[in-house]
């Protein structure tokens, strides 16, 4: 594994043990449809404030290929993007939108097969009147999320690695796969019990 694609390789839950929770979205960033594959890319980051959507529908245009567009909005009363909008950004080779909000055209989104990781659906758009800088930090699932950090996300949620640490927690990760792998689950098993054991005498356990 090496580079940003190398990220594809490793699963959301890896990058959770290495990274701690601090860099993992909430639960409610989840993918609106399954089964989604996993996607990987560098982070374009977007704010749109409540009622508003037109920097994301600015950044759909601006967006390199292969990036993950990252939006902060928290608004649950307006759909950021609907299916034109995430066809446009799937047709511009983008990864994946990655949305503290809404969206609507679900079924379009679906049979599209583009990876939307959102709070849910709601049919009413906003509107398109707010300008706002893009590509600068913004808080997403309770995560800051900054330009070019590489955002990996799958069925098990959405987790940022800072672009800083990309080439060390790529190499953590590769070692931790590698290592799982040479791992009977009868070994697993005896060492998980060993350590579980150990912890339950720690804390005066005698059941």
């Amino acid at each position: 594994m090496n580079g940003i694609s190398g990220f594809s390789d490793v699963p959301s839950t890896t990058l959770a043990d290495l990274l701690g929770r601090g860099q993992v979205m909430d639960a409610g960033i989840r993918p609106l449809w399954n089964p989604v594959p996993r996607i990987a890319g560098p982070a374009f980051t977007v704010r749109c404030p409540p009622g508003d959507n037109l920097t994301l529908h600015a950044a759909v245009h601006r967006a390199e290929p292969g990036s993950v567009i990252v939006v902060e909005s928290g608004d649950m009363d307006y759909a950021l993007a609907g299916g034109n909008v995430c066809a446009v950004a799937q047709r511009r080779g983008v990864a994946a939108i990655v949305a503290d909000g809404l969206i609507r055209d679900l079924a379009e989104v679906r049979e599209a097969g583009f990876p939307v990781y959102a709070r849910g659906v709601i049919p009413v758009p906003g509107a398109k009147a707010a300008v706002a800088p893009l590509n600068g930090p913004v808080s997403c699932g309770g995560v800051t999320v900054r330009p070019g950090d590489i955002v990996v996300a799958d069925e098990e949620g959405v987790v940022v690695t800072p672009a800083d640490r990309r080439d060390e927690v790529l190499l953590g990760a590769g070692k931790k796969l590698a290592k799982e792998a040479a791992e009977t689950l009868d070994a697993w098993e005896a060492a998980h019990r060993d350590r579980i054991d150990k912890i339950l005498r720690e804390q005066g356990f005698t059941g």
